[in-house]
């Protein structure tokens, strides 16, 4: 399978889900390119899966702030999703080559959620809070995410 590239067809209409979705896809790029690579692959699933987990709890927050009907429905599809992903952690830690089933399967599944279910909360969202809001949200999860001393006297990155 070929690099999957970002197309205007995967964007949900707000810039700081579609840039987490973007970050996605380049990881699973990353799996491909790795392909082989123990030492690499390791170190990528276990990013994808961070990085992965961060960003459901972030979209999970604003569908709970906009009280989006499905979110219990969507909350479910990423917890079974987290877990297939974790499968392949354990399948991976066990010596099995699962480089380009775990990479087809993220992207299969990827683009396939982003398309229907991420594009069924676009219109909720930005009902709710406007794009603007929706940025403003990713910028204070970064500033959440920094430590209370580069909080209180900056982090020198200006």
């Amino acid at each position: 399978m070929a690099h999957v590239e970002w197309t205007n067809a995967l964007s949900v209409g707000i810039e700081a889900i579609d840039n987490q979705h973007k970050r996605i896809i380049e990881y699973a790029n990353k799996l491909q390119d790795n392909l082989g690579d123990r030492h690499a692959m390791a170190e990528v699933l276990e990013d994808t899966i961070e990085y992965t987990e961060s960003h459901f709890g972030f979209e999970e927050t604003l569908l709970e702030e906009a009280e989006y009907p499905y979110l219990k429905v969507h909350r479910r599809i990423h917890d079974l999703f987290i877990r297939r992903i974790e499968e392949y952690k354990k399948r991976f830690l066990n010596g099995e080559d699962i480089g380009k089933e775990l990479h087809d399967s993220l992207v299969h599944w990827l683009i396939k959620h982003i398309k229907s279910e991420d594009a069924n909360y676009s219109a909720c969202l930005i009902a709710k809070f406007g794009k603007e809001e929706a940025e403003m949200a990713e910028k204070k999860k970064i500033w959440l995410k920094k430590s209370w001393f580069a909080r209180l006297f900056g982090d020198g990155a200006h």
